[in-house]
């Protein structure tokens, strides 16, 4: 950041053993920790902390109001033999909050050229973002948590601690994902999953409640739940029978759509098998 620039902006505070590339751009309120580094073409917004031995890498934009914890790497270029330095990015929301050794890569040209994380989302320590992957609002991943490249995941989704997943596959919105799975294909909305590789085990009703879901949206979400993976149907009978009978659900159209969207196949619930018994 030019002399000339600090001088428009006094409000920004910049440690003497930070690295800012000149060209990047500071909003009033930020703060760059010691020894922290900011790339070229660099944006931050307005209140956003950097915290100490952060690398921010180029074309990489952080919206107002959220936290860079030690340690993190964002923007850093994606882990892919293919990629050859093309002009890709990074653009991350308003109020994140990235925790310790957090990685998050930028683009590739194989997709849409930019990695996408949106608003008020929580990373914690050692979550990976990889190439290309888009992350919607009040997203909570937990530790170790890793994304292959050109994820998606929806809004308001929870995905627990050491959970790989896939390359291409999508996390429907309000889902809840248990610890240490393997996620190889799409996960629908309002639904918790577990398990390598992952499998439905019913509805997120705790996390239903805790949005504001009324007794009566939750009751219709369950009839769509029990029509799509409980009713013995193919899933596009299923959808067929979906239609017919909650034409005006809004939670309906959220699973078809999702449904009909989906390129790796839908994850089912788990059958189950005779010799699972308990431990002795």
């Amino acid at each position: 950041m030019s002399e000339e620039a600090k001088k428009k902006t006094p409000e920004v505070r910049i440690d003497p053993t930070a690295i800012v590339h000149p060209s990047a751009e500071l909003d009033i309120g930020v703060e760059i920790g010691p020894y922290s580094i900011v790339g070229e073409g660099v944006r931050i917004g307005k209140n956003t902390w950097v915290g100490p031995h952060v690398v921010i890498g180029e074309r990489t934009t952080i919206g107002r109001d959220s936290r860079v914890y030690q340690f993190a790497s964002v923007g850093a270029p994606p882990q892919d033999l293919a990629y050859k330095g093309e002009e890709t990015e990074t653009i991350i929301g308003d109020g994140n909050i990235i925790r310790e050794f957090v990685t998050i890569h930028r683009g590739t040209l194989k997709d849409k050229g930019r990695t996408i994380c949106g608003d008020n989302n929580l990373f914690m320590n050692y979550v990976h973002v990889a190439h290309d992957c888009t992350v919607g609002n009040n997203v909570i991943m937990a530790n170790a948590a890793t994304l292959a490249g050109h994820v998606t995941i929806e809004d308001h989704a929870i995905v627990g601690g050491l959970v790989a997943v896939h390359q291409h596959v999508r996390i429907g919105a309000y889902c809840i994902i248990g610890g240490a799975s393997a996620v190889s294909k799409d996960i629908p909305p309002y639904v918790m999953a577990v398990g390598n590789r992952a499998h439905l085990y019913g509805l997120n009703r705790v996390g239903l409640r805790r949005h504001g879901f009324s007794r009566e949206e939750v009751e219709e979400i369950k009839k769509a739940y029990h029509i799509l993976f409980k009713s013995s149907l193919r899933l596009r009978e299923a959808v067929e029978r979906l239609r017919r009978e909650l034409p005006g659900s809004r939670h309906a159209v959220r699973f078809i759509e999702f449904i009909e969207r989906s390129k790796r196949g839908i994850a089912r619930e788990r059958a189950a098998k005779r010799y699972d018994q308990p431990e002795n």
